[in-house]
């Protein structure tokens, strides 16, 4: 996970469910301490956030969700999607068959992601089989929020370069949508909710993108704010309302449930 760090990976999903609480507790601080020196954020998979910032949930449950300042939802089809409540964002998979987890599906494709992506009210990101630029930019393009990568980054014999190339995809497709956004926010200026979201990278997830995602803020009803800057890197994009299609934040996401 340094090496996706290095190359621009700003947010990571810790999964490991299967290991003792104490262990689970003390990957969490290692991963906290790597996340540190960017101002990254941690996202537990399960209700324990074991100091993380954020928690990633499995469709299954719980429900209602634990409040949290950032709650994701893993879903998988219209109903799943459906049922969410508060959650911030969900994460819809697998897009394309995945080797991390062969025989996981059936592969939803890009057509089928664009047609979840229209009925959430939530921000989407894609995950499932992710592994190239051009991957990326396909699922930017059909309305996902974020891109989320697992294997492709565990599996890559220089993850630093792999997420960069990865991250650099998602800039390009998505600047032409933050230009957009920025302009419709400008001319009807009303709050809005501000969810930010991760990118997935192995067990552990990553979010690319640079600075400290804020917990959101606003009406769920207003449209996206302009967007803000941060310390650490440019002014970070506009996201999405619950009650509007959403739009592009910064994250790239990939592999995993």
């Amino acid at each position: 996970m340094a090496g996706a760090v290095a190359g621009g990976v700003r947010w990571v999903v810790l999964r490991e469910k299967d290991l003792p609480r104490a262990e689970r507790a003390a990957v969490a601080a290692d991963l906290r301490a790597i996340l540190a020196d960017v101002d990254g954020t941690l996202i537990v998979a399960g209700p324990d956030p074991l100091g993380g910032d954020a928690v990633h949930l499995p469709a299954a449950g719980p429900y209602p969700p634990p409040t949290h300042p950032l709650v994701g939802r893993s879903c998988h089809d219209h109903t799943e999607l459906t049922r969410l409540t508060t959650e911030h964002y969900a994460t819809i998979s697998p897009i394309w068959p995945t080797r991390t987890k062969p025989g996981y599906g059936p592969p939803l494709g890009i057509a089928g992601l664009g047609s979840l992506v229209r009925t959430s009210q939530v921000p989407v990101l894609a995950l499932g089989g992710v592994e190239t630029p051009e991957q990326v930019t396909a699922c930017v393009q059909a309305g996902a929020t974020g891109v989320a990568v697992l294997g492709a980054l565990m599996r890559a014999e220089d993850p630093t370069e792999t997420a960069a190339s990865l991250t650099s995809a998602y800039a390009k497709a998505v600047t032409p949508k933050l230009v957009k956004a920025g302009a419709e926010s400008a001319r009807s200026p009303r709050s809005g909710l501000r969810p930010t979201v991760p990118m997935q990278g192995s067990s552990l997830t990553a979010r690319s993108g640079h600075g400290r995602p804020q917990p959101p803020t606003g009406t769920r009803n207003g449209p996206p704010q302009p967007p803000t800057g941060t310390r650490n890197g440019p002014p970070q994009p506009p996201t999405a309302t619950r009650n509007g299609p959403p739009q592009p934040p910064t994250a790239t996401k990939g592999d995993g449930k």
